[in-house]
């Protein structure tokens, strides 16, 4: 199955509404390629600036985080009705900043990603183990119990048309230091696998991988070569647009020259 790469831009807590909307204006003026689903993912604060700005253009509006309540007595919270009023159509949750300085759990994950789910929204799940874990050799271990705890309660429908799942080791995240291409990889084709007996080959098959941590426009093109890495969840680089219109360019080549080699 040819599954559509998808590239999303966590720009994280950077960016006033202002400099929100140059970023977006600045990428809305080139011509972003529709084969690939780009997101943008703005603070809190930004999202309806760059909601306004996106329009009906081909890239969607994400959020950062989701609340798994839909309103309520939770200060600093946002929940996903409110997240599509604002015309979010993506939203991250348990990104390795939440889980390692907020000490969000597997379980919270879980409520987050179910009320995205149930909401409309599709959600960009993050798994992935910190440099200590995978120096002990548990990589795999970390990644295939947050995925349990994720996945839990998910319907394979749901999983294969409004998830994603972002595989991002900790120690590659805003460190400059990538996962090489065969180490994302070898833990992307262990979550298809672990996909397939979870839910189906079909939808396994369906369900998109990005890699996160440390993605530039220079090293992007051999991590999306990967046949089980559909795409990127982009940080630092989202917050400059031409390195960000390469990242994507460079994914959509990557995918195009792996599907003629498979087809010839």
């Amino acid at each position: 199955m040819k599954r559509r790469p998808i590239v999303a831009g966590n720009w994280k807590m950077n960016g006033t509404q202002e400099q929100a909307a140059a970023i977006t204006r600045e990428l809305l003026a080139h011509a972003v390629n529709p084969r690939v689903e780009v997101v943008l993912c703005p603070p809190f604060t930004a999202l309806a600036a760059v909601g306004k700005l996106l329009g009906k253009s081909q890239i969607l509006l994400g959020a950062q985080n989701v609340h798994w309540e839909s309103k309520g007595a939770f200060t600093g919270e946002i929940s996903a009705p409110i997240l599509k009023d604002l015309g979010c159509r993506y939203a991250i949750v348990g990104h390795s900043e939440r889980r390692q300085l907020f000490g969000e759990t597997d379980a919270m994950v879980a409520k987050r990603l179910r009320a995205a789910l149930a909401n409309g929204l599709s959600g960009i799940l993050c798994v992935g183990e910190t440099l200590e874990q995978r120096k002990q050799g548990k990589t795999w271990a970390v990644v295939e119990a947050q995925l349990k705890a994720a996945l839990d309660r998910v319907e394979p429908a749901a999983a294969q048309t409004q998830m994603v799942i972002a595989y991002e080791p900790v120690w590659a995240i805003g460190t400059g230091q990538n996962a090489t291409a065969a180490q994302a990889q070898e833990v992307h084709e262990k979550i298809r696998n672990w996909l397939v007996q979870r839910f189906s080959r079909g939808a396994a098959d369906g369900i998109r991988i990005q890699y996160g941590g440390s993605v530039k426009a220079d090293n992007a093109a051999e991590l999306m070569a990967q046949p089980d890495v559909d795409g990127a969840l982009v940080g630092g680089a989202s917050l400059e647009p031409k390195s960000f219109i390469a990242i994507v360019e460079s994914t959509f080549q990557a995918k195009e020259a792996g599907c003629s080699t498979a087809s010839s």
